[in-house]
């Protein structure tokens, strides 16, 4: 039987895959396409799934340029539903006639939508929608064959349809979690106008991972870059289900691990049954870091510095193949695709140097966000302490540290991240949080300790709720509790003499500092 499947045709937007993610929660399948398929390109789509609905993504154009990325009109002529999100709200307009210009007044971040005409995709929602806007051209009118559905303080038409069909358009982001209703949203168009049945499930991905990665790389011997992260060891479980004792996993200590961390790798993945290398580069990553400041460079040195360790490794076990445990929001934020903004550099994606005496890198998790990443690990067998972990990024506290990474800077960072661990651990809403970590930021500032004169660093503590982390929200934290990390960390740190709160979203920053 084929499966029901929604096609989220790309034009650049960072929130694309999350779509695809929101379809997938709802156990439908849904596959990410370049923003110009054809209509044939569609039909042959038809003889492997059933295609039930399109979806036009958001992106950081406008529809007025030259070079904006659009769609073939006949696309609009399928007799499939197509829901248009943002930027493809507007392509839409623009196509069929109406009339798009840049607003009087952008809006970023929530705004209050006014549902005059509910049905359809906006089906059962309040009168009065909270909804999440990130735009800055806007839909002024539409032609007689069009209606709108909803508005905005400052955007006349933020939902509209065809009155002859079953073409909408959404100028808000319903797959974005600030979206109150977003999940209704999207459920009206899978199961109300695009009658899709849920007919997909994670395990579907698991199966079809091992079997892509077992005929990709053969009876070939492969390295896996293991950090002790739910990505890296989900997808060394995985590589491991596919090729067993072909794999070989390298965990290389490059000096800006959490507090025990190292050894909480090795006691590990030791008793897994696999082949386990540890690599101490430790003074080999700082001497390499020495001096630069820049955040994208940090992450490029450190990018290339794993490769050639791996290179190293590889070449002492015959390897000829990287496996690595990337994931959709590493591949987003650097900025991959034609239309993509790069938002900052992931090591492991456009930190990778440009040469490699890999054959191929192999990244089986490519297309997930980290929700799906612990699905994935719990049906591997992953221990809970793996699955429940909260993300970590690659460079470690490299990118923790605001500035030149010393050994001193180093230890700051640690010692302060280890008490905002114990102190939101030890307070019982844990499993509520995404992530939860110290930064040292190069600032300075005057303290007083021991009724004398301190001049130290500011660190900023930063606490967020997430689902996928493409989006997050600053955590609303007790007051006790940061005062007791605070005080902690001001009283435990001689060099620290002030600690700050991040209370920003993600939109507009991002989870780490770096």
């Amino acid at each position: 039987m084929k499966i029901d499947t929604v096609l989220v045709l790309d034009f650049g937007g960072q929130y694309c895959h999350l779509i695809a993610r929101r379809i997938r929660e709802n156990n439908v399948y849904s596959e990410i396409v370049s923003h110009d398929i054809s209509p044939t390109e569609i039909e042959s789509w038809q003889k492997k799934v059933n295609v039930k609905g399109l979806i036009l993504s958001g992106g950081p154009q406008s529809v007025f340029e030259p070079k904006a990325p659009k769609i073939s009109h006949d696309i609009l002529n399928l007799s499939l539903p197509v829901l248009g999100l943002c930027y493809g709200h507007q392509l839409i307009v623009h196509i069929m006639g109406g009339l798009v210009k840049p607003a009087e007044k952008r809006e970023f971040g929530i705004a209050c939508a006014t549902i005059d005409k509910p049905g359809g995709v906006l089906k059962g929602l309040n009168s009065r929608e909270k909804v999440w806007m990130s735009h800055s051209d806007i839909v002024y009118s539409l032609t007689n064959e069009y209606e709108a559905l909803a508005h905005t303080e400052n955007c006349p038409v933020a939902a509209f349809r065809y009155k002859k069909g079953i073409v909408y358009g959404l100028q808000w982001h319903p797959e974005v979690v600030h979206t109150e209703n977003g999940d209704k949203m999207l459920k009206n168009f899978l199961f109300e106008v695009c009658q899709c049945e849920p007919n997909w499930t994670m395990e579907d991905f698991v199966e079809k991972a091992v079997d892509d990665t077992k005929k990709l790389l053969g009876a070939d011997r492969v390295i896996v870059a293991l950090s002790g992260g739910i990505d890296s060891s989900t997808v060394t479980a995985l590589a491991a289900k596919a090729i067993g004792k072909n794999l070989t996993a390298v965990f290389v200590d490059h000096g800006f691990m959490r507090k025990s961390e190292p050894e909480f790798v090795e006691n590990t993945f030791q008793k897994f049954d696999i082949n386990f290398i540890a690599v101490d580069a430790r003074q080999r990553f700082l001497q390499k870091l020495r001096g630069v400041i820049d955040p994208e460079q940090k992450r490029k040195v450190i990018g290339e510095e794993f490769v050639r360790v791996f290179e190293e490794e590889a070449r002492k076990v015959g390897a000829e193949y990287l496996v690595q445990g990337t994931i959709y929001p590493d591949r987003i934020e650097s900025g991959f695709g034609k239309f993509s903004d790069k938002i900052k550099t992931h090591h492991n994606v456009a930190g990778l140097p440009a040469k490699m005496e890999f054959k191929a890198v192999v990244e089986p998790l490519r297309e997930l966000y980290k929700d799906e990443v612990r699905k994935v690990a719990e049906k591997l067998g992953l221990p809970n302490r793996i699955v429940k972990r909260q993300p970590f990024p690659g460079p470690g506290l490299a990118v923790r540290i605001i500035g030149e990474v010393t050994e001193d800077k180093l230890n700051i960072v640690r010692k302060a991240d280890r008490i905002v661990t114990d102190e939101v651990e030890s307070t019982g809403f844990k499993n509520k949080l995404w992530q939860y970590f110290a930064v040292l930021t190069d600032t300075k500032s005057t303290g007083v300790k021991g009724d004398s004169r301190a001049y130290g660093y500011m660190v900023a503590v930063r606490i967020v709720e997430s689902r996928e982390a493409m989006t997050a929200s600053f955590a609303e934290i007790p007051y006790e509790v940061l005062e007791k990390i605070s005080s902690r960390i001001t009283n435990e740190i001689p060099d620290v003499t002030r600690v700050v709160y991040d209370i920003t979203h993600k939109p507009p920053a991002t989870i780490e500092w770096e």
